[in-house]
């Protein structure tokens, strides 16, 4: 085994990220574009039913014809289109479903989602959005909501969730306090998105550093200098621009900060660097327990819980199945050879890399409104560029994760646009809210946009990457080097 082989064996389990270790019927022939029509049909499927639904009014259009099913297609003409015996072809999707980073990948979802889930049958969720009211003078309610969000996204990990617990109350009190409802909804949906962008157990920070190669620590440094400032100059605005016309007191729920910990702790502890498969099993633990103790949840109500969240991430699942296989039947005719061979010709050096994937990312996501599925879809592709132009993993997961999640803000048949319409609506039955209002008032996305494209050409925040760069003959920071060396010398005495 060559040492570059050895190297891409530790980083992957030992499996060619191409496809199982299929290396010798993985290898790709000349670059084609043609190889790349099977991810054009998912795509064009995916976003011609979108647009057809939304023309006869459907809610949340998008999501009416299911990714998977769309992906399936993609899959059927990509088979028709390899080479090879139905054995062979199948070999090669299967091998690329099997990539063990994709499985971990699959299983952080699974237990994020158990966590999530067991936190909101437990009360904890409640708990995080009632204490964090509690904090929120009266007088700065709107740059208040707005931090909370950014805390509870944070927290729980995902936007959607964000919205759903948040606005009603946010439209309610801006309602009462004769504030912009407009702005208290877009100021829920971008700390939904500032949390979704930056949370250790959210699932686009998972396919993000899966995608890359890189720990979630590194990620979240870098990814936080670049949202701390647009979070900040956000809150700054919003308590110069959204002052209130009458203070009117705010009546907030109960709230057990025993509840809450078990967010802290794992925010903590993953933080501090350790492994997200046991900082999450450690927070399922303590909601379990707190559970048990003081909601008298059985032990039955607890598996019906985490069963719920595994449910709520299976689209996620197979998802990152179908794109693992597609994405290696498409590399092997040459796809992914001949995208990066087209994107040589515009990429000059490192900035124009780091700018094609943000515009990579950003194109995924508007054509498929899911900011998780953008990722999984654009992170090999991220991971090639990133290779050929020495793109720091670290940044390049950074650039994913922060530019899938701006139009998410934005676009009107976005998921968390289409939420927080429905919500208003449900709370404010004698208002509606018109989705392009909430375009002007998503401040905090358009603020990250900025500070992401100043990142790239003057980047302030690669100072920790830059005392710490990534060793590409190791697949690792300088730091872990040694520590990779071992890792091979003990694989290689076992082998």
């Amino acid at each position: 085994m060559t040492q570059k082989n050895a190297v891409r064996s530790a980083t992957c389990g030992g499996t060619d990220v191409k496809g199982g270790n299929m290396e010798n019927k993985l290898s790709s022939p000349k670059g084609s574009g043609k190889a790349l029509i099977p991810l054009f049909v998912f795509l064009g499927l995916y976003v011609v039913s979108g647009l057809y639904n939304m023309a006869q009014g459907v809610p949340m259009p998008f999501y009416e014809f299911p990714s998977p099913i769309a992906l399936g297609v993609g899959i059927v003409v990509a088979f028709f289109m390899t080479k090879g015996s139905i054995t062979e072809k199948f070999d090669i999707f299967c091998g690329g479903m099997a990539r063990p980073t994709l499985l971990l990948m699959i299983i952080i979802f699974l237990l994020a989602g158990a966590f999530a889930s067991i936190c909101t049958a437990t009360g904890a969720r409640d708990s995080v959005v009632n204490f964090g009211l509690s904090l929120v003078p009266a007088k700065y309610m709107i740059p208040g909501i707005f931090v909370v969000s950014c805390f509870f996204g944070t927290a729980t990990g995902t936007a959607a969730g964000t919205v759903s617990a948040l606005v009603p109350i946010a439209a309610s009190i801006a309602d009462a306090a004769g504030l912009s409802i407009p702005l208290a909804v877009g100021s829920v949906i971008a700390g939904g998105q500032f949390g979704d962008n930056l949370s250790m157990i959210s699932d686009t920070t998972i396919a993000a550093t899966r995608s890359q190669h890189c720990g979630m620590k590194d990620k979240f440094h870098m990814n936080f200098l670049v949202s701390l400032p647009a979070a900040v100059i956000t809150i700054v605005l919003l308590m110069v621009f959204a002052q209130p016309e009458t203070v009117t007191a705010v009546e907030v729920g109960d709230y057990s900060i025993i509840k809450i910990l078990p967010y802290f702790v794992v925010m903590i502890l993953a933080l501090l660097g350790m492994d997200v498969l046991i900082t999450l099993m450690i927070g399922v633990a303590m909601t379990s327990v707190i559970g048990i103790v003081m909601n008298s949840m059985s032990i039955f109500e607890l598996a019906q819980a985490a069963y719920t969240g595994f449910t709520d991430m299976t689209q996620s699942v197979y998802i990152c199945l179908l794109i693992g296989g597609l994405s290696a039947m498409v590399t092997h005719n040459g796809g992914i050879e001949w995208l990066i061979a087209k994107l040589r010709t515009f990429i000059k050096g490192r900035k124009s890399a780091e700018m094609g994937i943000a515009v990579m990312v950003m194109a995924t996501d508007i054509c498929l409104a899911n900011n998780t599925v953008a990722i999984i879809v654009s992170g090999p592709i991220a991971r090639d560029i990133s290779e050929e132009f020495k793109v720091d993993p670290r940044k390049s997961a950074a650039l994913l994760d922060i530019f899938a999640c701006i139009w998410q803000g934005v676009l009107p048949y976005m998921g968390s646009l289409t939420i927080a319409v429905n919500l208003t609506a449900a709370a404010l039955p004698d208002y509606v809210l018109d989705p392009a209002e909430l375009f002007g008032c998503v401040w905090y996305v358009w603020i990250l946009a900025i500070f992401g494209i100043l990142n790239i050409f003057f980047p302030y925040a690669d100072g920790r990457a830059r005392k710490n760069p990534w060793n590409w003959e190791y697949d690792c920071p300088e730091s872990e080097v040694e520590k990779k060396k071992q890792e091979l010398a003990a694989e290689a005495a076992n082998q």
